[in-house]
C-alpha cells in the first residue's frame, strides 16, 4: 500500500551545481536536491564536463531557488 502512495507523492527536483574557486574556475560538478555544505557551489542550468578547469560560462548560471514554506491543509471539523 505504501508503494502505491509513494508513486503519487511529490518528489524534490534534482538540481545541478558547479564548484568555483576564488578565480571563478570550475573545479567540480554536483547534482542533488541541496548544494553541498562546503565550498562555493553555484546553481547552474545544466552540467558539462567541458567546464572543468575553465571559467564558468555566464549563461550557465541560474537564479537561486527560493523555497516556499510547505502549505498546510485545513483540518476538517
Amino acid at each position: 500500500m505504501f508503494f502505491l502512495l509513494s508513486l503519487f507523492a511529490p518528489r524534490p527536483q534534482r538540481r545541478s551545481f558547479a564548484l568555483l574557486d576564488d578565480k571563478g574556475i570550475c573545479r567540480g560538478l554536483h547534482q542533488g536536491i541541496e548544494p553541498p555544505a562546503n565550498g562555493n557551489w553555484v546553481p547552474v542550468g545544466e552540467t558539462s564536463l567541458a567546464w572543468l578547469d575553465k571559467p564558468l560560462p555566464a549563461i550557465a548560471r541560474t537564479a537561486p531557488v527560493v523555497r516556499q514554506p510547505a502549505r498546510r491543509r485545513a483540518l476538517a471539523a
